[in-house]
This record gives structure tokens, C-alpha cells and sequence, in this order.
């Protein structure tokens, strides 16, 4: 199956996602389909893999919930290299604990970390790139750069 998945022209780019090995990133492939504009936008996308949430807001009142009908085969393997990638990039890491911070539950800060992994996912298959830890994870702590008038 890897020799075969390997053949395939975005292997290379799912390869590189991190926490997606030779299996889970033939499933994403296959969940995803492979025509190239089946996805309008990284929200499509990211809606599509029921990673996005729902907010229904009435009045004063606002709830954010899951989604719920979706492809679940899908959302597993998301959710699974969500959980791989704590380990393999300092960036999601640093992400998901932000989340973590703010009060959010693990599986809700996963599903965040999912969530942004597929729009990251979306950028490299529009653009033909492989996944850049530098670019996908920018840091906040460089120094401003200004210009004296």
C-alpha cells in the first residue's frame, strides 16, 4: 500500500505533514478525494472534515457546538495526527496549549489543532508545497521592525 500511495502526485506533500505517516495520510487522500478544486477554500475544507465548529447565536445568546454529520472515517484520522503532531512540531504544540489556557477541554483544543492542520494541509496542496514548520507555525516573539520617518 505505502509503494503504491507513494506513486500518487501529492504524496510528497501529505508526507510532509507532520503527524501523518504512510497509512493515515493515504486515508486523509482518500477521504478528501483527489480532484484539485473539489475544494473552493480552506474553509470547504476544513467544513467538510467537520473540524470547523458550528455557532448558532439568538439574541444575547451564543453557543458554539461540534459538528455532527460528517465523514467520521475523516474526522478520525484528523484527529489523529492532531494528536501525533504534540509531538512532532513545537508550533502545534504551542497551539494546542493556548488553547489549553483558555479554558478549553483537550478534545476541543485538538480539534482546533485539526482544524488549523487542514487549512494548512489546504495552502500546501493549492500552492504545490510541502509543509514548512517555519511558515505553518510563525513565532510572535520577533522583534517589531520599524521604520524612522
Amino acid at each position: 500500500m505505502v509503494a503504491h500511495f507513494d506513486r500518487h502526485p501529492d504524496a510528497e506533500i501529505l508526507r510532509s505533514q507532520p503527524g501523518l505517516g504512510p497509512v493515515l495520510a493515504a486515508r486523509v487522500l482518500a477521504e478528501f478525494g483527489e480532484h484539485p478544486t473539489r475544494f473552493a477554500d480552506a474553509r470547504s475544507r476544513r467544513n467538510y472534515a467537520a473540524t470547523s465548529p458550528i455557532t448558532r447565536a439568538c439574541g444575547t445568546r451564543r453557543v458554539v457546538l461540534t459538528r455532527i454529520a460528517c465523514n467520521k472515517r475523516l474526522r478520525d484520522a484528523l484527529y489523529l495526527q492532531a494528536f501525533a503532531t504534540l509531538k512532532a512540531a513545537p508550533g502545534a504544540r504551542a497551539y494546542y496549549d493556548a488553547h489549553r489556557a483558555r479554558g478549553h477541554t483537550h478534545h476541543q483544543a485538538l480539534r482546533a489543532l485539526a482544524n488549523r492542520l487542514v487549512g494548512i494541509l489546504h495552502g500546501c496542496l493549492r500552492h504545490r508545497t510541502t509543509y514548512d514548520q517555519a511558515t505553518a507555525w510563525p513565532t510572535t516573539d520577533q522583534p517589531e521592525i520599524t521604520t524612522a520617518a
